[in-house]
């Protein structure tokens, strides 16, 4: 029966949301209601600054298992939220066993500086790059300082136990790499988490990612779904960190199957915040990617806001990503741009407490600003302002003072 309900039936149910938003996460291996708790907890902060009637309902996780749901409600209306899930694919690859780090990191480094990928790179974030290659360079000197030490307790031994504990080097070795590696695992260098999130990405430049395409598949039907339905005034997808490309692609699914989408009067929204689309647009092996992003980019009837936080060294904003990829711009305002400032969200104080811990940081778009007149994730979201007519101000204020695309990189 519900294939038969029409948008103008689903216009006039009283339970229409406002906005129907859908949120893809970065690789993050958590399970799903931990944005939910951090979305929560951010929501009753921007309330209580912004003088907003802010209530968020409890999780649900879909049926199908590729989503966790739940309402908004305040002021404004109701907006639905959904969180689509791939922290099982994460899971899978994070973290990986130290054997498959071994053999995997000296062969991608290889392909990746063959083409000249680090150099291209660093030119378009220096700060970006400095992170992802320095955590290489860390864990090949963690096993360099394992042999090492390995060696050096071989040479404890008496002389005539030497050539009879000579086999047992390696293994001393790589125990010793395995407790390097996860000592080293969380902040301040995440030297486990950045390999292995490179790993992810440049297989999936290569299409070596077991499991998304069918992932991206369910989630473009999902959101075709619901811009067909016409269930709620405007749909809204956002792509924090390595979904600011997954994002991309889902559009391009949805637009390969479905030209019209986003013409039937629903207005759809992309936004991108915490971006790292060079990352693996440049990737020599990204032929699709690129491919996507010229796609979704010329979709007109997809607002594009690109959100860039310039104190986020996790995250690549220097230029548009487009222009950064090597994929032409099909004019100004594809994507507009919404520069936050890090003194908008926290006080001076505690940026200067938190600056080296990178991915608090890098999470410090979804939370709530301290200065009402500023970006906030929640307000933007389940304020009543449409996300799409935020969007057109952003593409206006941006043309009426000669805004340019490109930024200085601050060090």
């Amino acid at each position: 029966m519900a294939a038969l309900i029409t948008r103008s039936d689903a216009r006039s149910d009283e339970s229409r949301a406002l906005r129907q938003v859908f949120y893809l996460p970065g690789f993050d291996p958590r399970e799903p209601e931990t944005y939910w708790g951090l979305f929560r907890r951010e929501s009753r902060l921007t309330a209580s600054r912004r003088g907003m009637a802010i209530a968020v309902g409890d999780p649900v996780r879909s049926g199908d298992g590729i989503s966790l749901d739940w309402d908004v409600r305040g002021d404004a209306g109701r907006v639905r939220y959904s969180l689509l899930r791939w922290d099982d694919i994460v899971r899978a690859r994070f973290p990986r066993p130290e054997w498959q780090r071994l053999r995997a990191v000296p062969a991608l480094l290889a392909r990746l500086y063959r083409a000249g990928y680090p150099r291209r790179l660093r030119k378009e974030a220096r700060r970006f790059s400095t992170v992802i290659l320095g955590v290489h360079r860390i864990y090949l000197a963690f096993v360099a300082l394992s042999l090492i030490l390995a060696c050096a307790g071989l040479l404890l031994l008496p002389a005539h136990l030497r050539l009879w504990a000579l086999p047992a080097v390696p293994l001393a070795a790589y125990g010793v790499l395995a407790l390097l590696t996860r000592v080293s695992r969380g902040k301040p260098l995440y030297v486990a988490h950045l390999v292995d999130d490179t790993a992810f990405t440049h297989d999936h430049a290569a299409g070596r990612t077991a499991g998304m395409p069918a992932r991206l598949d369910a989630f473009a039907a999902r959101i075709a779904a619901a811009e067909a339905a016409g269930a709620a005034e405007e749909i809204v997808v956002i792509g924090h960190s390595s979904s600011s490309f997954l994002g991309v692609e889902v559009l391009d699914r949805i637009l390969a199957r479905d030209p019209d989408f986003g013409r039937r009067g629903t207005p759809v929204s992309f936004v991108t915040l915490g971006s790292v689309i060079p990352w693996i647009a440049l990737d020599p092996a990204a032929h699709g990617i690129r491919a996507a992003l010229a796609r979704v980019a010329a979709a007109e009837a997809i607002a594009w806001l690109d959100i860039r936080a310039p104190w986020d060294w996790l995250s690549i904003h220097l230029r548009d990503p487009l222009t950064a990829s090597g994929v032409p711009s099909p004019g100004p305002g594809r994507p507009a741009v919404l520069r936050v400032q890090i003194e908008d969200l926290i006080e001076p104080r505690i940026v200067a407490r938190r600056r080296w811990n990178l991915f608090r940081m890098h999470f410090q778009l979804l939370m709530a600003s301290r200065r009402t007149e500023g970006f906030d994730y929640v307000a933007f979201v389940a304020g009543p302002e449409p996300v799409h007519a935020a969007i057109a101000r952003c593409r206006r204020g941006a043309a009426r003072s000669g805004t340019a695309a490109d930024e200085p990189e601050v060090a």
